[in-house]
């Protein structure tokens, strides 16, 4: 069975986006992973289609209904097991852990926000994971969306050239990844270090393992506070 995805949002225009393109576009073509979006628009009643309104107790922008937004979502997982999720800055953090959990499994159900957020009455009540891609805001949660299908997706069995490929990056293993080099083996009068070219694969194990300990406590030392130098996962 291929893997599912359902995009639950007011800009279905936006998808596949990059998806459409290189490994993930591929895969798709070869049925590995499908797509199909739904716009939440569909599912009002009024003859304005609204969707939003203001928040309760003020405030500025607007807020999602939450019987528009059922309908959506309740039409989307008839009979259907996959994870509800949210995209949303207030939602627990992505990590790669989580993304592997995904992808084993038959596909996710994606709400895409906009305006001030999602009524919390239809978060609580069709039980929304909300996740969250960064300590940043976006216009809507299309983008993010994309962002969590890539990283899925590029992990789906066959879907890399060498499956192998998947597990020797960031994160995986609770750090950065090591610095990489090809040829030529001088550019810029700057070598490839000597130990990469040396075919002594232990040596080579231990400058790769080095290199990701000395960038992760540079750059992500948080990551070093993990219990085992290992990720925690987002629930």
């Amino acid at each position: 069975m291929s893997f599912r995805a359902t995009i639950l949002t007011l800009y279905p225009e936006m998808f596949p986006g990059h998806l459409g393109t290189s490994l993930a576009g591929k895969a798709m073509e070869r049925g590995q992973w499908s797509l199909d979006t739904m716009q939440i628009r569909d599912f009002a009643t009024d003859r304005h289609r609204t969707v939003d309104d203001t928040p309760a107790g003020g405030g500025a922008g607007m807020v999602l209904k939450p019987d528009v937004l059922a309908r959506a979502i309740d039409h989307a997982s008839e009979n259907d097991h996959r994870p509800r999720l949210l995209m949303s800055p207030r939602g627990k953090p992505l990590t790669q852990k989580r993304v592997r959990e995904l992808a084993r499994g038959d596909g996710v159900i994606i709400v895409c926000g906009r305006f001030e957020g999602v009524d919390q009455r239809v978060i609580d009540g069709r039980d929304l994971e909300e996740v969250s891609i960064g300590d940043y805001i976006l216009s809507g949660g299309e983008p993010a969306a994309l962002i969590l299908l890539d990283a899925i997706i590029r992990i789906l069995p066959g879907v890399m050239g060498n499956d192998l490929s998947g597990l020797h990056e960031s994160f995986e293993g609770g750090l950065l990844e090591h610095p990489h080099y090809t040829r030529p083996q001088i550019w810029e009068g700057n070598e490839i270090p000597a130990v990469l070219t040396s075919g002594n694969h232990a040596a080579i194990a231990k400058w790769q393992r080095e290199k990701a300990e000395e960038l992760t406590r540079e750059r992500r030392p948080d990551l070093l506070e993990k219990p085992s130098g290992k990720q925690t996962g987002s629930r």
